[in-house]
């Protein structure tokens, strides 16, 4: 592993308070239909959208997808294209190109041609959106492909093990957490980390987990998990993984 660690999986074990084998038995159960994975769907790309600060309550995005009520297409366009992500990704196996794209697909109506799913070549400092305090300065933008080439890497090699569910979920939050570290992207990176961590689940898990509520937990709980995600410290070559395990906590929670 290049990236990511067991290191902090005993403390996590220690901490954790859900029984995630029993809590994901309700969500696996049965097929995931066409219907199930728009409804499912629908609610994690405008909870996800919210986050960020789109402005179309997540409900009333439900009733635009599952009974075609119309809105004002510029409260359609972002949530619209990373639901065309979730898509995707519901239709391809997590690697770096298919992530890449669906990169291309989330920014769409975000930023110019030439910048989706293109790695930034400025340093950035990333702000609270709600706040728009300071939140930490992100990976130096001539190391962002190096870093992404060892978090790739550890990815490939998760994907290849037969991880058990409690560590399924701890590097879901942790590839999160990194991701949005690194911040590769001009933009987009919050909505295509939650993508990845749902996309990484899903492999892990098979397509129930398209099923588990992650983007409306932390939508329900977004103060928590902007202070949870800075924990681990404001610049990313200081960073103290161990200070994050609040966020790797917090993943659980959504199907408690």
């Amino acid at each position: 592993m290049h990236l990511l660690s067991d290191r902090y999986f005993p403390e996590y074990k220690t901490l954790l308070n859900v029984d995630i084998v029993s809590a994901l038995e309700g969500l696996q159960a049965g097929e995931l239909t066409p219907s199930s994975f728009t409804f499912y769907t629908s609610v994690a790309v405008m909870s996800s959208s919210r986050i960020e600060g789109e402005s179309l309550e997540v409900d009333s995005y439900v009733k635009h997808k599952m009974q075609q009520v119309d809105y004002i297409p510029e409260l359609l366009e972002k949530p619209n294209d990373l639901y065309s992500a979730y898509v995707y990704a519901n239709e391809h196996t997590l690697t770096r190109d298919h992530f890449l794209q669906s990169h291309s697909l989330i920014t769409r109506h975000l930023l110019p041609e030439r910048s989706r799913g293109v790695y930034r070549k400025t340093n950035m400092v990333v702000m609270e959106h709600n706040t728009g305090r300071v939140q930490f300065e992100a990976a130096p933008f001539d190391i962002v492909p190096a870093e992404m080439d060892k978090l790739w890497h550890d990815i490939d090699a998760l994907t290849a093990r037969n991880l058990s569910e409690d560590e399924v979920f701890y590097y879901s939050s942790y590839i999160h957490l990194m991701f949005v570290c690194i911040h590769p992207f001009n933009d987009g990176n919050g909505r295509a980390a939650r993508l990845l961590e749902k996309w990484f689940l899903a492999t892990c898990l098979g397509p129930g987990a398209w099923r588990i509520p992650s983007e409306q937990y932390y939508y329900s709980h977004v103060n928590e998990y902007y202070l949870n995600l800075n924990k681990a410290g404001v610049f990313y070559e200081q960073l103290d993984i161990s200070k994050a395990l609040p966020f790797l906590l917090m993943l659980p929670q959504a199907v408690k």
